[in-house]
């Protein structure tokens, strides 16, 4: 079983295989910079250097870029494998917790010497036959998570699953053993779930809700004192994750301002959202329209109020199933992080995404499959081969919709049109397709309407006014409109010296504007001092007046003191030091 899935999960995407890099795959497949030796010590050591503070997970790209650079078929091939891993996995915990609880072995009462003999206990069989590999298939195949599999990215997902799952599978093992050793493997492996991704610190709560389900009720000394170590790492990296998001990222400002009954309303209808998307995998796409929280509108309340709702008809049912309540709570506490009540760089382009509810969909795809699979056995009973007919039916279901949604994350260009085909308002998806039609210069032309329709939507966006300032400068009988993109870009992003230092140059270009194009380079190279290119063109404009000559040659020598391998500062200074004023 464990084989048929893994096989299924690597067919379902073998459209992903042919993707390019997408987005911002960029940021996590190592940066030129950061390639060596003291590139890797500097993803351990420098919070900020990457993307994310995820130290194992860049580790693990570093190593992969050493082997095969750029291409990016390995990348896939790699992400499949984890994803697939992470099923099998999945199903092998569940066939522990699936497992009765076995009746302790007894001696005969009475019984002396050689006569003391041991009765074995019975087998504990499994509860569900052979849910776990349905809950396992359901999970591997549910095209919500084609996102975490086929956006390279999102290597983060499934290698933090890997160790989550062998944690939680090495546990249990120390759950029935209370041997040392397995406990210290299991919470080794949770440490590096976490350096690959933070939202694995709910591995000890979704373990506690387990043990509830599975005995009825909780133990301080067997099951909580054990996990109270988990608990305290995972709280202290989720703080220190949270604090990285806000001053390395810029998940603060008015955007992320929300007072806490907004944000009550966005967990309340995100919690509704993702159970939608996992119950009516249709209509995926990659950015969602982010709503706007208003908590004097009273139908808003109706998203939280019905979480509460449905959490106290569970807690109603539990003595005839706690298997619904337990399967919630790992969902709703496995989606914590994400509900917004903290803040997370995504939510500026959308309060939910796909792949946020990755590994909390453990808990429903369990439910699932014990669900199916109890009613399939009872089916049976008259038919033996519907249960296995209905789990092929879903089985290529679910599969046909994953690989079809693959191709949605082929490339930028087919990432951002679909995205738009299904979300006209998403603002990040016309920024980022004006950026990628930009970097062709034939296509320069083409980024003009997607950097506009962004900011038709948005228009207080620094960048997509300093990107179409830039173009429109370039192109005959605009250049007005340029200047007032830039002057809007300043305006909303004063302390940008690369928005600056093009604004300069755009400006050196019109003869009666060198001074201002002096100001915008001054204030780049005050921003910025470390820009050779700002002090070269700063030097450029100055020389021009003989008074500025001594200025403008102090700001080539900065120039070749940052880069002594500039060409142009080097045949400047040639010819000032022989002379030839």
């Amino acid at each position: 079983m464990a084989a048929l899935v893994a096989c299924a999960t690597v067919i379902a995407y073998l459209p992903s295989l042919s993707g390019d890099f997408i987005w911002n795959d960029s940021d996590y497949v190592t940066a030129p910079t950061l390639r060596s030796l003291a590139g890797l010590w500097q993803i351990w050591s420098q919070p900020g250097v990457t993307e994310q503070y995820y130290p194992l997970l860049h580790s693990a790209f570093w190593v992969q870029h050493q082997f095969w650079g750029d291409h990016t078929l390995p990348y896939h091939i790699v992400t499949i494998l984890l994803h697939a891993g992470s099923a099998v996995l999945f199903g092998l915990v569940l066939r522990q917790l699936f497992q009765r609880e076995p009746v302790p072995s007894v001696t005969p009462k009475g019984a002396k010497g050689s006569a003391a003999k041991t009765i074995p206990a019975p087998t504990a069989p499994n509860r569900y036959g052979g849910a776990e590999w349905l809950a396992a298939l359901i999970f591997a195949l549910h095209p919500v998570h084609v996102e975490s599999v086929a956006w390279i990215t999102e290597q983060k997902n499934t290698l933090s699953l890997v160790f989550y799952l062998l944690a939680a599978l090495t546990y249990l093992r120390y759950d029935r053993t209370r041997e040392p050793g397995p406990y210290y493997v299991a919470l080794g492996w949770f440490v590096l779930s976490l350096l690959c991704k933070t939202v694995t610190a709910s591995l000890p709560a979704a373990l506690l809700v387990a043990f509830w389900w599975k005995r009825g009720r909780l133990d301080w000394r067997r099951d909580f004192q054990p996990l109270i170590p988990w608990l305290v790492i995972g709280a202290g990296v989720g703080l220190f994750t949270s604090w990285v998001e806000q001053h390395y990222l810029g998940a603060k400002g008015q955007d992320f301002n929300l007072p806490i009954l907004s944000r009550t309303l966005i967990a309340g209808r995100a919690v509704w959202f993702y159970l939608g998307k996992f119950a009516w995998p249709f209509d995926l796409n990659f950015i969602y329209p982010r709503w706007v929280p208003n908590p004097a509108v009273a139908w808003q309340w109706l998203y939280p109020l019905g979480v509460l709702a449905l959490a106290a008809a569970l807690w109603a049912v539990r003595r005839h199933s706690r298997a619904p309540l337990a399967a919630f709570l790992i969902f709703v506490g496995s989606l914590f992080p994400v509900l917004g009540f903290v803040n997370l760089y995504g939510s500026l382009y959308s309060f939910v995404w796909d792949h946020w509810q990755y590994l909390p969909d453990l808990g429903l795809a369990a439910l699932a499959g014990a669900g199916l699979a109890r009613a399939w056995s009872w089916t049976s009973i008259r038919l033996e081969w519907a249960g296995p007919a209905a789990a092929a039916v879903l089985a290529g279901f679910l599969g046909a919709l994953a690989w079809d949604h693959c191709a949605m994350f082929h490339d930028d260009t087919v990432l951002f049109h679909t995205t738009l085909e299904r979300n006209p308002g998403a603002w990040m998806a016309h920024f980022n397709l004006g950026g990628h039609l930009s970097n062709t210069p034939s296509r320069e032309a083409e980024a003009v309407p997607e950097f506009e329709a962004a900011l038709r939507i948005n228009p207080d966006l620094p960048d997509a006014h300093y990107n179409l300032g830039t173009i429109l400068a370039r192109i005959p009988g605009r250049l007005p409109e340029a200047l007032g993109h830039f002057d809007m870009a300043i305006r909303l992003a004063p302390d940008n010296a690369a928005i600056r230092y093009n604004y300069g140059n755009v400006l050196l270009r019109i003869p009666d504007r060198h001074a201002d194009a002096i100001v915008q380079y001054r204030e780049a190279v005050r921003l910025n001092p470390g820009l050779a290119e700002a002090h070269y063109n700063l030097g450029i404009a100055l020389i021009e007046n003989p008074a500025n000559v001594p200025e403008a040659i102090t700001h080539f020598e900065a120039a070749l003191k940052i880069n002594p391998n500039f060409p142009l500062a080097q045949e400047i200074m040639r010819r000032w030091n022989a002379g030839q004023r």
